[in-house]
């Protein structure tokens, strides 16, 4: 699977959806967001069952400014509608397939578990 344009219109009802998303914010005048880009489009043929979408923060500033980029590139990992990573800086490709798979590993029923409390005692 290729990776998917995002925009204000579409990002919510990718990240939301049941499965693996992530999520690259990015910018054609950055240098490491171009190292980044080949090595998150390999992956995203290496795994056709997790979406990899990217928002271009230069056409999408209302977007990235509502998710808090400050620095770019920044990766942001969803399972099941819930955002369970998120880093600033280019992966290389082995720590990408690693994030890739603690993201698999998780347990979403114990994620949800402690999502419930914090917003209990918030």
């Amino acid at each position: 699977m290729a990776t998917v344009e995002l925009t204000a219109d579409t990002f919510e009802s990718i990240v939301i959806g049941d499965g693996i998303s992530l999520v690259d914010f990015w910018a054609a005048w950055c240098g490491p967001c171009r190292m980044f880009a080949p090595v998150f489009e390999k992956a995203s043929e290496a795994h056709p069952d997790v979406t990899f979408g990217k928002v271009d923060t230069e056409a999408e500033q209302v977007l990235a400014a509502s998710a808090h980029i400050t620095s770019i590139p920044t990766l942001m990992a969803f399972r099941d509608g819930i955002l369970v990573y998120r880093e600033a800086g280019a992966l290389p490709a082995p720590a990408l397939e690693e994030l890739i798979a603690s993201v698999r590993a998780l347990d979403m029923d114990e994620i949800r578990t402690r999502v419930a409390a914090q917003s209990v005692s918030a």
